[in-house]
């Protein structure tokens, strides 16, 4: 019987964002007292109802790139192939790379054996424990550990064409290099930003991922609902 983990941040008003980013704004916009004036239904059976209105980036919350973000001939997420946002996937369990530590191929060759899944064109999500120290403090969009370049080869040369991390990026922002997000960008990578609950999938082995993006005319990226299915 599959069980169904959810790695996906609760998407709420002003998360934690890169100070280059916008928070998003996720607030009520219709009420139920309120819609009571439009008199839906029948004056003893009224319908009322709820609605929010939210204001975001397409990188809020858990997302996807798109190849567009990094690469202006790259493609739109609505344009990129829904087969790429889902298949066979592995966590590695990397939770003993400190705050703002650098991700290295060793590391990945380490937790590949560590999982006893050999990579092969899969999903690699990779658990830091960057959440579970530091959600909800904003101080999270500054301490994730660097996707280095080699390990970023790692993952290519192994046919995986897709990663995903926790926290706000792959790379350190503020030092403003981003190897891992130019990397991708010539190999025509995409990596999910903002995972959460990795910790439910290490030691699970394979397992079949999904997080399917919006799909947005021409974005950069978007949101997801990003799912791990174990058997």
């Amino acid at each position: 019987m599959t069980r169904i983990v959810d790695l996906t941040l609760p998407l709420q008003d002003g998360l934690p964002a890169l100070g280059r980013l916008a928070r998003p704004v996720v607030i009520p916009h219709t009420t139920h007292e309120s819609s009571k004036a439009l008199g839906q239904g029948t004056p003893d059976d009224l319908l009322t109802f709820t609605t929010t209105y939210m204001s975001m980036l397409d990188h809020t919350g858990t997302h996807i790139d798109a190849l567009f973000h990094n690469n202006p001939e790259g493609a739109a997420i609505d344009e990129m192939p829904v087969s790429m946002f889902m298949g066979k996937a592995v966590c590695f369990d990397l939770r003993h790379i400190p705050d703002r530590g650098d991700i290295t191929a060793a590391d990945m060759e380490k937790a590949e054996e560590k999982t006893g899944v050999r990579v092969d064109g899969h999903i690699v999500l990779l658990a830091t424990g960057l959440n579970q120290r530091h959600w909800p403090n904003d101080v999270i969009c500054s301490m994730n550990p660097q996707v280095t370049a080699e390990a970023t080869r790692w993952l290519y040369d192994r046919g995986s064409m897709v990663h995903g991390v926790e926290g706000p990026s792959t790379d350190r922002v503020d030092e403003n290099l981003f190897p891992n997000h130019r990397l991708c960008r010539d190999l025509g990578m995409v990596h999910y930003e903002w995972l959460w609950n990795l910790e439910a999938v290490i030691g699970a082995g394979e397992f079949h991922f999904q997080g399917i993006p919006l799909r947005i005319k021409r974005g950069s990226g978007s949101p997801v609902r990003a799912l791990a299915f174990l058997e």
